[in-house]
């Protein structure tokens, strides 16, 4: 196998500079790659180049230019993961109090609630198998108290001091409660009241938006990068909302983005009314970095102005002066 040969950091910085990328300060740049892997930065360097064969940089790029990518992609996911936080608690409190409500706090065993028992019977065992390991205080109580729950699970197993949802679906991942909830019935009123909760009219879309945004959790909790990023998941369009939204049709390109993503997380986060922080930081992260080429990222001119993003005059001279 003819694999590349390992560079140390100063290899790395020449490599840089026969590349065409300008250097100001070798030291301060050896200081980046020692805590940024030169494979991690490449990320950010793709459009800056003119020849992606021998990876020669176009004329006038930096390394400084390289790391201002990075500081706003690692910015931006700092105030992604936030909103997303948000997100989750409120799908976990929704799903847990309507569908508790219709039937009882040990709705999460039964098949017949689900569109697939085989899948059903899947998470049953990783929520299971997630409670047992779990080392919240919470769960220890349960289970000193509850001798006869078995702990680890086995395939199949019920017991008669199973916990109620409101226990058990905390220690579920944005994931577990998203699949939980697309497997439901469609049929069920509950499923169609957690959708009109998020402001949605059909449980369809509300399951396309919650895959995107585990999708999204999962890249914003791993750190990958978002910068200039065709994302894999595309939510479904909705065009017809309860609330504020944007407004159609968009160019196909801005759908493929993260900026439409986090259109959809803003959205979510408006309708149980915690959608002003993100609108505000993400307004805020623009304006510090708008001499970037923020239509990699799907941000097209006049987004501001989309009623899903506007912000009043006072708050538009609050945030950028």
């Amino acid at each position: 196998m003819a694999n590349k040969p390992s560079r140390t950091v100063d290899e790395q910085i020449d490599l840089l500079e026969r590349r065409g990328i300008k250097i100001q300060n070798r030291r301060k740049v050896a200081n980046w790659l020692r805590r940024v892997s030169y494979y991690r930065l490449k990320g950010y360097w793709w459009e800056m180049q003119d020849n992606t064969v021998n990876h020669h940089f176009a004329k006038g790029w930096s390394f400084e230019d390289i790391i201002e990518r990075y500081q706003f992609d690692k910015e931006l996911r700092i105030t992604l993961f936030h909103a997303i936080e948000t997100l989750e608690i409120a799908l976990r409190t929704k799903l847990i109090y309507h569908m508790s409500q219709a039937h009882g706090g040990l709705w999460y065993l039964d098949s017949s609630l689900t569109v697939d028992s085989a899948l059903h019977n899947k998470h049953l065992f990783q929520l299971k198998d997630e409670f047992a390991k779990s080392k919240e205080v919470f769960v220890k109580e349960y289970l000193s108290k509850h001798p006869n729950h078995l702990v680890p699970p086995k395939k199949g197993y019920q017991s008669d001091e199973d916990p109620d949802a409101w226990i058990i679906l905390e220690v579920a991942t944005f994931g577990e409660l998203s699949k939980i909830y697309k497997n439901l019935n469609h049929q069920l009123p509950a499923k169609s009241a957690i959708a009109n909760d998020f402001g949605l009219d059909k449980h369809s879309d509300l399951s396309s938006w919650l895959e995107t945004m585990a999708y999204l959790r999962n890249m914003v909790a791993h750190h990958s990068r978002l910068w200039s990023r065709n994302m894999v998941k595309k939510p479904t369009t909705v065009t017809k909302t309860r609330n504020t939204w944007l407004e159609f049709p968009l160019a196909p390109a801005v759908e493929k983005r993260p900026f439409y993503l986090i259109s959809v997380l803003l959205y979510l986060c408006d309708a149980v009314g915690e959608g002003e922080h993100l609108r505000n930081d993400i307004h805020r992260l623009v304006y510090r970095y708008r001499h970037l080429p923020l239509f990699r990222m799907g941000f097209f001119p006049k987004w501001g102005d989309q009623p899903l993003w506007k912000l009043s005059l006072l708050r538009r001279i609050c945030l950028y002066f």
